[in-house]
């Protein structure tokens, strides 16, 4: 093990010289933990408290929380702290560091020493890490991490709810490799469980998988403590119903010596001469099924006809006699972060049931071009992906089914949205092409498949899938989706559409002209990259408010309706805890911060100071402002860090950059109207919107929220044929705009930095929130001034 710095008054017990307790010398770190006479890092308890974290971006240093071991006080001689301190950007990497009479909040009399030798360790999809000793359960790295990881049985491989899902391969994202032995080999407990009830392939016991060496771990949605919330709900809309799918009653003629024609064939021209239904050929699975239902329902039968734009129609099931159904279809918005589906009658377009899983292929990449770099960098690493994400449709459509209280084999079709790079995923397709110009799509068509094509077996095995048709190699079919569900073509006013997302799809025209584009806006509107960030989950803070007066906050958190300073709001959420903070509540904080003076618009928090509120930390170099601290009771401090604005700048300034490249192309300054869809536009109001600068200026009239409307065009397509010869149509009417290869993309871009921006107007937003005119940056400095390091120009 390469050896690692340490004092020498740190190891009284080998017999050191004590003189010079500040000299140092290098020993290695196995001696270390022999001599400090300690028992394994992750078996010590430890409270967490805050440690100075989270410098301003790019000046290099590093951020941390602290954890102090809870020993008796005859071993607190011989204690190890253990610091998490976070590579430059990544906010909880741990590390560990060893000293004599730890005393918090004493740190400039602590001599620390950081191993880099200690295993990474990162969570998906919390995004959470930290540098463990080898040999550490994962159940343990996930605690120390508050990693939201289920276990009710302590550890003993007996409850099974603390299951894991290790990659392995090349994740450039991560910047580690991660080899097939970085986890332990299966042991006596795992195996007998596996034995016993059955572990699904690839799961691991978290409790009792030891880490061996760098390690990527997905927590799946059923080992979640706190289950995600996918807030793509069914938007209400009136949908002219035409389904593909239909249920037919026919009298089929009884079978005769003089007629040498067969079943089939006799069924064939009743189909035709009753419902002008020209059958295709029948599956020999069908076929097989044909004969006895014929005679059980007296040669009268109902039949699931597929009946597709063009071509023969398809029989997908028969029921002897009459059978009224219903049958059901589902409509799937397969996005990077989330996937979301809706349960559809397909007799009367009724939403059933919604709901919702993570995409597991988080563990691969958070974002597009990282699964792209995966699938590069790791042979076979598209069909991991590929299988992952198929997996995952398949439990959605058994939860969605038992949600509802159906068979899944009742579903007979499915609809997919999805941005190009799922789209190939979920294909079967390398997506390699799509990570270089020119971006070419394997097929920017519709594609019409049996959904067992695409390892859907947990629904009707005849079952259809359509999947809507692709714009261009980054503009996908939930742009697509959108485009049908809002229909900017079709409108007299200029419209911006805007469906925010981990990949945000930007459209922007009327009737003369529509133009398209992807922009890479990145997890942290999902939570992620936040130092409090979380997924939606209950316990999150999805709302804030920030008194202009007094800078003290008001929150509300998913699963409770009330406000923090409401009478019996503690009570409210006694269960769930105030847990992080999610997307929609980071975006309204930021904002809420540049209104009362907590925050410049170079994005640079005020010291307490300069703001007025003890609220406003040293944080390193910077400062964070305390949103809710419950480490009194044993919870977390929810704080806004530096590197949480500078997360939320890059987010809104790439979705900024891709809606004024748009409005650049149409030679315009203004829009009529601005639609914000997907998850945040039904959560996040068009004030804080326009204050971070995510939006362009326009009357907060003029902004209007559409839901979730990629899953709304899903069953647009669904539910009536015509919408998608509709689309197809459209999707090639509609000009793609590139930000990849587009020089004024990052002009754009810098510009939208500031908060709301540099250079651009915002007239209304002026008139209705004036934003103080401070600044903040007033030098360098020991962390109390609030100031950014400074260059000094050479000689």
């Amino acid at each position: 093990m390469r050896p690692v710095r340490i004092a020498r008054n740190l190891c009284a017990a080998s017999g050191k010289d004590k003189a010079n307790p500040r000299k140092r010398e290098r020993i290695p770190s196995a001696t270390l933990r022999e001599a400090a006479c300690l028992p394994p890092i992750s078996s010590i308890p430890v409270r967490i408290r805050a440690r100075q974290t989270c410098p301003l971006p790019g000046t290099g240093r590093r951020r941390g929380v602290e954890f102090t071991p809870l020993l008796p006080d005859k071993a607190r001689q011989r204690v190890a702290t253990l610091s998490l301190v976070s590579q430059t950007g990544n906010p909880g990497a741990a590390r560990y560091v060893h000293s004599p009479e730890h005393k918090p909040g004493n740190r400039e009399q602590q001599d620390q020493i950081v191993s880099e030798q200690d295993p990474l360790v990162i969570f998906t999809p919390s995004g959470k890490r930290g540098r463990f000793p080898v040999g550490t359960p994962v159940l343990t790295a996930a605690r120390q991490l508050g990693v939201d990881l289920d276990s009710v049985c302590g550890g003993r491989g007996i409850c099974s709810k603390c299951q894991v899902a290790p990659a392995f391969g090349e994740f450039s994202k991560h910047g580690v490799t991660v080899a097939k032995d970085a986890l332990s080999e299966w042991n006596a407990v795992e195996a007998r469980y596996d034995e016993k009830r059955g572990l699904k392939p690839g799961r691991r016991l978290g409790c009792q998988a030891t880490i061996q060496s760098d390690i990527v771990i997905d927590v799946p949605p059923e080992s979640q403590v706190h289950r995600q919330v996918v807030r793509k709900a069914a938007t209400e809309r009136v949908i002219e119903m035409d389904p593909a799918t239909r249920l037919v009653l026919v009298d089929v003629t009884e079978p005769d010596m003089h007629d040498p024609s067969g079943d089939l064939q006799r069924l064939q021209a009743a189909l035709h001469a009753a419902w002008q239904v020209d059958l295709g050929e029948l599956p020999l699975a069908l076929l097989s099924k044909l004969q006895p239902v014929l005679r059980k329902g007296n040669w009268q039968v109902t039949c699931a006809i597929f009946q597709p734009a063009e071509g023969k129609a398809q029989l997908l099931d028969l029921w002897p006699g009459y059978f009224e159904g219903p049958l059901y279809g589902l409509a799937i918005d397969l996005g990077s972060t989330t996937m979301a589906a809706h349960l559809c009658d397909l007799a009367n377009g009724r939403v059933l049931a919604s709901s919702g899983l993570m995409n597991p292929q988080i563990r691969f990449g958070e974002d597009l071009m990282s699964r792209v770099s995966y699938a590069m960098m790791n042979p076979g690493g598209d069909a991991e992906m590929t299988a992952a994400v198929r997996e995952a449709l398949n439990q959605l459509a058994e939860e969605i089914a038992k949600e509802a209280e159906i068979d899944p084999k009742l579903i007979v079709e499915t609809v997919f949205v999805c941005n190009p790079v799922m789209h190939h995923l979920l294909l079967g397709i390398d997506p390699v092409e799509l990570g270089q110009a020119p971006f070419a799509l394997a097929t920017s068509d519709s594609l019409s498949l049996f959904a067992s094509e695409l390892g859907l077996d947990a629904i009707h095995p005849q079952a259809r899938s359509y999947i809507l048709p692709c714009i261009a190699g980054h503009v996908g079919a939930d742009a697509a989706a959108v485009a049908l569900s809002e229909a900017p073509g079709e409108q007299d006013d200029l419209t911006l559409v805007i469906d925010v997302g981990t990949n945000a799809e930007i459209l922007l025209g009327n009737r003369s002209r529509v133009l398209a584009c992807s922009s890479p806006t990145g997890p942290a509107f999902e939570g992620a990259q936040i130092s409090s960030g979380q997924r939606a989950a209950p316990g999150a803070i999805e709302r804030i408010e920030i008194d202009p007066e007094t800078k003290d906050p008001r929150f509300r958190v998913i699963g409770c309706d009330l406000w923090s300073d409401d009478p019996g709001f503690e009570a409210a959420t006694a269960v769930t805890g105030i847990t992080g903070i999610c997307g929609s509540g980071i975006i309204e904080a930021v904002a809420e911060m540049r209104m009362t003076g907590l925050l410049d618009a170079s994005g640079l928090i005020g010291s307490a100071e300069q703001t007025g509120t003890v609220r406003c930390e040293p944080d390193g170099r910077t400062h964070s402002y305390l949103v809710h601290d419950g480490s009194a009771d044993g919870g977390p401090r929810i704080t806004v860090t530096q590197g949480d604005i500078r997360a939320i700048q890059l987010a809104k300034s790439a979705l900024y950059a891709g809606a004024r490249l748009l409005m650049d192309e149409m030679a315009v300054d203004t829009v009529d109207r601005i639609v914000l869809a997907g998850a945040f536009g039904a959560h996040i109001s068009p004030k804080h919107a326009m204050v971070l600068g995510m939006i362009p200026d326009a009357p907060l009239k003029a902004v209007t929220s559409a839901g979730n409307a990629a899953g709304t065009g899903a069953r647009i397509a669904l539910l009536n044929r015509a919408s998608r010869k509709e689309i197809e149509t459209v999707v090639r009417q509609i000009t793609k705009v590139e930000t990849a290869i587009e020089p004024r993309f990052q002009e754009h871009f810098v510009a939208a930095n500031a908060l709301p921006h540099a250079s651009d107007p915002f007239p209304n937003l002026s008139a209705l929130v004036p934003l103080p005119d401070l600044s903040f940056n007033t030098g360098g400095g020991d962390g109390t001034e609030g100031g950014r390091r400074r260059r000094r120009r050479r000689g």
